[in-house]
């Protein structure tokens, strides 16, 4: 591809009728696609944003993955570089680019979908940017990076205190100095609490506390032992994997690490805040110069025109597969394994979804027949990063 990726604009012929939309250009839209190129489908991909990988795109710049290369392709082509090293950030956008150009996904960038529901006919209809689309089938890819959380009592933080969600922390340099509150255990608050521990004062705010992991157990990549325990394999519905979902991991950090090493003090789980001044839920209070809300995300599908959610707002699903024949998810934390929405372990799920959507093109021209397998659907629930 050419030119700056904000004009990239990559597409088929453009038409109003498809076999199947795709909605989102990320990771999972683009491992959809393949998949759909594949069967020989007439489809699209749509993004709202004006480059692939949005979500890659607003992470920070030192961001590397905590999976090695081997593990981080998607179907087809294997992530360029060392197997054994780690990508970082700007070369996963790299790579993701690349992935599209190599198989000439039909992408329309800058495509905002503001409705989602079936026509007369019963086929689906898409409002898009002023154009209505058809399609038999559609495929929401949009992952779970979707609309940034930031607690309510933020608002009561004084104005000069400076506050960004983590997806707009970019640098320590961009972050005032002074004494700097991170919000978020996870792996992001306890990667971005030990970058700017090397410029600034940093607390690190920890709501629930998680498994530490390290990165290299006795000389080996975590997801080497992962894949070997075939962990990575447990559906959400086995034992194990009911367990799992329900407790959150952290990768090569540690409290004990960020403390002996990077000199960052841990607090509870922020409970107020006033002026400059935060307090916790130990009742012990912190004056701040700067807040990084690592506070994780919440979907948003209030475009979505169709009952596939439960009275609570949680999508109902199975393996991505809802109640409405022809409308699938992908990319979902959780979807039917813990590597469900890492970039080299969606294909499995996408694989699934284009098998049910092969299954569906061919049962229009036999009324009678079964729905795809998979049919039927349960609440699942996405977990956010923990605060």
């Amino acid at each position: 591809m050419s030119g700056s990726s904000a004009e990239r604009r990559v597409t088929a012929e453009p038409t109003s009728s498809y076999e199947v939309v795709v909605v989102g250009a990320g990771q999972a839209g683009l491992a959809m696609g393949y998949f759909l190129r594949r069967q020989g489908r007439l489809f699209v991909i749509f993004d709202r944003a004006g480059q692939i990988a949005r979500a890659w795109h607003e992470r920070w710049d030192s961001l590397t993955l905590f999976t090695p290369r081997r593990y981080s392709g998607l179907p087809g082509l294997p992530f360029p570089g060392d197997p054994d090293g780690y990508p970082t950030r700007d070369e996963v956008i790299a790579y993701l680019e690349r992935y599209a150009e190599t198989f000439e996904l039909p992408i329309e960038l800058n495509s905002e979908l503001k409705r989602l529901d079936l026509s007369d006919d019963g086929r689906f209809r898409l409002e898009v940017d002023g154009r209505t689309i058809t399609a038999d089938q559609v495929v929401v890819a949009t992952g779970p990076f979707q609309t940034p959380y930031v607690p309510k009592l933020a608002e009561r933080l004084a104005d000069d205190v400076f506050q960004t969600h983590a997806v707009g922390y970019r640098r320590p340099d961009e972050v005032p100095l002074g004494t700097v509150l991170v919000v978020g255990g996870g792996n992001t608050g306890f990667q971005i609490a030990k970058e700017l521990s090397a410029t600034h004062k940093v607390v690190l705010s920890v709501g629930s506390r998680q498994t530490p992991l390290p990165q290299r157990p006795l000389g080996r990549d975590l997801f080497w032992w992962l894949t070997k325990a075939r962990i990575l394999d447990k559906s959400v519905e086995s034992r194990l994997g009911r367990k799992l979902r329900t407790r959150d991991t952290l990768i090569g950090s540690s409290p004990r690490e960020l403390k002996r090493h990077h000199g960052v003090e841990l607090k509870p789980r922020v409970v107020a805040a006033d002026g400059h001044t935060v307090r916790f839920e130990d009742g012990s209070k912190l004056e701040v110069d700067a807040v990084i809300w690592a506070t994780g995300y919440r979907p948003d599908y209030s475009w979505i025109k169709l009952r596939v959610f439960d009275e609570n707002g949680r999508l109902r699903h199975r393996r991505g597969v809802t109640d409405v024949p022809a409308l699938s998810f992908l990319g979902l934390t959780w979807q039917h394994t813990r590597g469900s929405a890492l970039i080299g372990w969606v294909r499995d799920d996408a694989e699934f979804i284009a098998e049910q959507i092969a299954v569906y093109q061919e049962s229009k021209a036999r009324p009678s027949a079964r729905r795809p397998v998979g049919a039927g659907a349960s609440a699942q629930a996405q977990p956010d990063e923990r605060t």
